[in-house]
């Protein structure tokens, strides 16, 4: 039974627990979602949008498929599923309306593409993705961001940064190429950034041969999605994936941002966009390294299965 409802959409159970490991109820979440549409609605707008739900008593799960009873109001686009043979429909979160329908559904997190789906092959920027090793405290990322900072700067590329809401970063760099040019460029970035300190950053897929180190995660091309900037994580604490100045990095941390922070630390302000260069093209002899560097995943794959030749001999 509904609540209330805000721009024409109904809200229900909104004094409900949110999730285990947060002090905040659904309450919270539709207050903050709305709170940041302004900013959050043009990093969604025209992509085809996949959210992890929480509902009570169960494990959190990724939706991409829209469920029948989505009203008409939600926008939505087609997209041929390799993997499971299939056409998905996926929401365009194009509005108010839209962000509070799924709010109220209990959308936590908000993954996103890098491309838009009228231009499917045409990213709008290249991501790296800097996961810590287990154990690790925050400045060993920050470390590692340094070095694809400086990775970016001795390309004459600009990057900017935010936290992942999690335990890592994710630095976004706008561009004008195709998806390959743009995947490859990725792994480059990422390859250079190692070699500058190969003590601190790998770019090793298997999680085994990682050492201790960042992972500097080049895999985030083509279809893959990447959590936008202000979503809220299903992470303790209430976490938000939140943009931070390079010079400030070393000075927070992701526990900083949470759904009851975030917008007093905001006020007026939309770093994330007001940060963000305009599109960059990419250097040629940085495509061009990157066409050389096999994809991880698939690096990885073979790998694993010339290790388990091995151990089977």
């Amino acid at each position: 039974m509904a609540e209330g409802e805000r721009d024409g959409v109904p809200l229900s159970s909104l004094d409900k627990p949110l999730f285990d490991g947060v002090e905040g109820t659904k309450r919270d979440l539709v207050d903050y979602l709305d709170g940041v549409r302004d900013r959050m609605l043009p990093v969604l707008r025209g992509r085809p949008l996949s959210v992890v739900r929480v509902r009570p008593g169960q494990e959190p799960f990724m939706q991409k498929n829209l469920p029948k009873y989505t009203p008409d109001f939600v926008a939505s686009t087609t997209v041929w599923a390799e993997a499971s043979r299939r056409e998905i429909r996926y929401a365009l979160c194009e509005d108010r309306k839209t962000l509070l329908w799924f709010a109220n559904q209990r959308a936590v997190e908000y993954h996103v593409p890098l491309a838009t789906h009228d231009a499917w092959d045409r990213p709008t920027h290249l991501v790296l993705d800097l996961d810590p090793p287990e154990g690790a405290g925050f400045d060993a990322v920050v470390a590692a961001g340094a070095l694809v900072r400086r990775a970016l700067a001795e390309v004459g590329l600009v990057g900017v940064v935010k936290t992942s809401g999690s335990k890592g970063i994710h630095v976004f760099v706008p561009i004008g190429a195709s998806a390959d040019d743009a995947a490859a460029a990725t792994r480059a970035l990422a390859a250079r950034a190692e070699r500058l300190d190969p003590a601190v950053a790998t770019t090793a897929f298997i999680r085994e041969d990682r050492h201790g180190k960042v992972f500097l995660d080049s895999t985030r091309a083509y279809g893959a999605t990447v959590v936008a900037a202000y979503s809220p994580r299903v992470r303790p604490g209430g976490t938000v994936s939140f943009p931070v100045d390079w010079d400030e990095l070393d000075r927070v941390t992701p526990a900083d941002f949470t759904l009851h922070t975030a917008l007093g630390l905001l006020g007026d302000a939309d770093p994330w966009a007001e940060r963000m260069p305009a599109p960059q093209p990419l250097p040629a002899d940085l495509v061009a390294e990157g066409h050389t560097i096999p994809v991880a995943r698939v690096q990885a794959m073979h790998e694993g299965k010339r290790r388990a030749r091995e151990n089977r001999a």
